[in-house]
């Protein structure tokens, strides 16, 4: 048992029996190391990886490589999903030093914490041209013991050339219609018409560009942006990316047509995605937007919803196959044999012409992944419904997959949005209560009593890591859509709480450039600091639309100004890397369209008055496509919201009014006439 035995993260707890002597990310253990005189081997991972796996049974897991690792080097293993500036720093290191990266990232340090070698996986022996770990660890070792000097140059040019790489940001103007315009243009330039998405194999779900494209075409009515989604969302959910029987998307699709998925699911992804799904329904009414929402809300509410109230970060690639071996993608996969096992020959043929599965596979071992092949429209519903039941109850009888059940603030505050808009648009209250029972265990176990955040907590214990950026504003994200849904201003309240520390402690004062960490957060090499979307928007970008959305509530100019110096560097990146700043673009849509304050005045839903008309007008709100539209209802007389003062009931009836930057339309009492305000291209 090494000193990983005490810590909150799953993955960490995984390399707890290691014979390797783990540290945590800890000043001691750069301590030992300087006392020592050893180097440090930092490993960078997180629990559903499949090759942190591969790695630990082949490396971590060996004694004789753990003997030499402990005579030889202080060794820290760190989560990064649990500490994702420490991730930023050193894999931008790694992506400098070699032009990729990826984890498990491996990375030798001097007691100061500064790199001089990097890699990721590293096999037993050597293979495909790369050498062992074996190999890497005595060529390191032989390095630091009698060419130290030339060490140490390496290391100081390293974060030499680290800190040179700071955002040219000057809190330039945000992008307007030429920049917005460009960007799109790009995205065509590298969409696949054939496959949707963008760009070849491996593909990742473009979440954060979908929402652009959805706002681009709600504020502009261009017709192409639209079909990029639509056709996007569709080859997605059609493919092996998606899960056919239980809901919810894997990681990302191995080949460019959505065929084979890398098995893990994350809170992440199927949270983004269940917005745009729902999104994409709100614009086009498609049944399959509609049905790949509703799947994707229950999966993330069945599979990874904690008994705190909050939802876990992963579920593993991994499985026990049936034999005792972890095989990737074991839980999901089929075989006609299999299927006939379990529907019989008739069913099972059906099942297999439905689903794809073929004698000589689609996966590996002559298995396939389940797809929706395009004309399924052909076969009987409720025969298909049957079989999709039976397979699913026999699927729940394999081992699962692992899941990882730490508490990550930024993806629960996704997950909130996600699950509070669904709920509404498709009257499911269940998904909205969801969503509160997430939002109420932030407040209870995340937030300190100076509304500072926490980065993770598990099974309702908070963990010792400070929220990053893209954690305050993720959650106030969150907060504001729950304030939109539920019509409750406390949500509101709280939101505005986390964005003052965005203002005081992750904004440059001079440039309005924003850092992923705080201001009085523990020093690394460098501040990390990233406006691109990754798998996630960026804390960048995120934090500058909770601020337009929060401003848009209340009118704070601070709020507005911080968000319009903050879209500086999306006019800068936007026309010239659009797919890696998606979420900036749809942000900056918004700000081009006010973005439009609705307020719904009358006996509003939560009051305990609530009657028809109003609650018409307030779903006809909710459903608006305008991009970033806030939504505020309440009685009249209601000091919930700032939108509700001063705004009266027409001729005593239900009114909803809808401004824009100082400038409001008449209002209205009819739902048909506030829809076209909301819908207006």
């Amino acid at each position: 048992m090494n000193r990983l035995a005490h810590e909150t993260s799953p993955y960490l707890l995984q390399h707890a029996d290691n014979p390797v002597d783990w540290w945590p990310w800890s000043a001691e253990a750069f301590d030992e190391a300087r006392n020592a005189n050893k180097p440090v081997l930092l490993s960078v991972g997180y629990s559903s990886c499949h090759w942190c796996h591969v790695m630990a049974h082949e490396s971590f897991e060996d004694q004789a490589t753990a003997d030499y690792l402990n005579e030889h080097f202080v060794t820290i293993k760190v989560d990064r999903e649990e500490r994702p500036d420490v991730d930023a720093v050193y894999m931008e290191a790694v992506q400098a030093a070699t032009g990729q990266g990826g984890w498990p990232m491996t990375v030798f340090l001097t007691p100061d914490a500064e790199p001089f070698y990097f890699g990721t996986y590293f096999p037993p022996a050597p293979r495909h041209g790369m050498p062992s770990f074996r190999q890497v660890l005595e060529g390191v070792q032989q390095a630091w013991s009698s060419r130290r000097d030339e060490v140490a140059e390496v290391a100081g040019k390293i974060v030499r050339d680290l800190a040179q790489r700071e955002i040219g940001h000057q809190g330039g103007q945000p992008p307007g219609e030429q920049e917005l315009a460009q960007a799109l243009l790009g995205l065509t330039r590298e969409y696949d018409p054939q496959r949707g998405g963008f760009g070849g194999a491996p593909k990742f779900p473009p979440s954060m560009v979908l929402e652009f494209l959805l706002r681009h075409h709600a504020r502009t009515g261009a017709e192409g942006a639209l079909q990029m989604a639509h056709d996007t969302c569709e080859r997605m959910a059609r493919g092996g990316m998606y899960d056919q029987l239980g809901g919810g998307f894997a990681r990302y699709s191995v080949d460019r047509d959505w065929v084979v998925p890398h098995f893990e699911k994350m809170l992440y992804d199927n949270a983004l995605l269940c917005r745009v799904y729902a999104h994409l329904w709100r614009a086009t009414g498609s049944d399959l937007a509609r049905r790949v929402a509703l799947e994707t809300a229950d999966f993330l509410v069945r599979e990874l919803g904690t008994g705190e109230g909050g939802f876990a970060s992963a579920l593993d690639a991994d499985s026990d196959d049936g034999t005792g071996r972890h095989v990737e993608g074991a839980y999901y996969v089929w075989t006609p044999e299999r299927l006939r096992a379990v529907l019989g020959d008739a069913d099972g043929d059906l099942a297999a012409q439905y689903f794809g599965v073929t004698d000589e596979g689609t996966f590996e071992h002559g298995q396939s992944v389940l797809q929706l092949p395009q004309n399924s429209t052909v076969f009987d519903a409720g025969k298909i419904a049957s079989i999709r039941d039976r397979l699913l109850a026999e699927r729940a009888g394999r081992p699962a997959p692992g899941r990882d059940d730490k508490v990550v603030a930024a993806w629960n505050g996704l997950a909130i949005a996600a699950l509070a808009e669904t709920g509404a648009y498709f009257e499911r209250p269940d998904l909205v209560e969801a969503a509160l029972g997430a939002a109420d265990l932030l407040v209870r176990v995340h937030l300190d009593e100076h509304a500072r955040l926490a980065r993770t907590s598990k099974d309702g214990r908070v963990g010792p890591n400070a929220g990053v950026l893209e954690d305050y504003a993720d959650v106030a994200e969150g907060f504001l859509a729950l304030a939109s849904v539920t019509g409750e201003g406390v949500w509101l309240d709280f939101a505005g709480l986390l964005l003052d520390h965005v203002l005081a402690r992750f904004t440059d004062p001079g440039t309005g450039a924003l850092y992923d960490t705080a201001a009085d957060a523990e020093r690394l090499i460098r501040r990390p600091q990233d406006p691109t979307d990754n798998a996630t928007p960026s804390g960048w970008t995120a934090a500058a639309g909770a601020l337009l959305s929060y401003a848009a509530h209340t009118g704070s100019e601070p709020h507005r100004s911080a968000a319009e110096r903050a879209l500086g560097v999306v006019k800068a990146l936007g026309p010239r890397v659009p797919r890696f700043i998606g979420w900036g673009l749809a942000v900056a849509e918004a700000l081009l369209d006010g973005p439009k304050e609705v307020a719904v005045v009358g006996p509003g839903p939560g009051s305990g008055l609530a009657d028809e008309k109003t609650a018409v007008l307030y779903r006809t709100a909710l459903l608006g496509t305008a991009p970033g539209a806030v939504v505020a209802v309440g009685a009249a007389e209601s000091d919930e919201f700032p939108l509700l003062a001063g705004r009266p009931l027409q001729q005593g009836e239900p009114t909803a009014y809808v401004c824009r930057n100082f400038t409001c339309d008449a209002p209205t009492t009819d739902p048909e006439r506030l829809g076209a305000s909301l819908n207006r291209r």
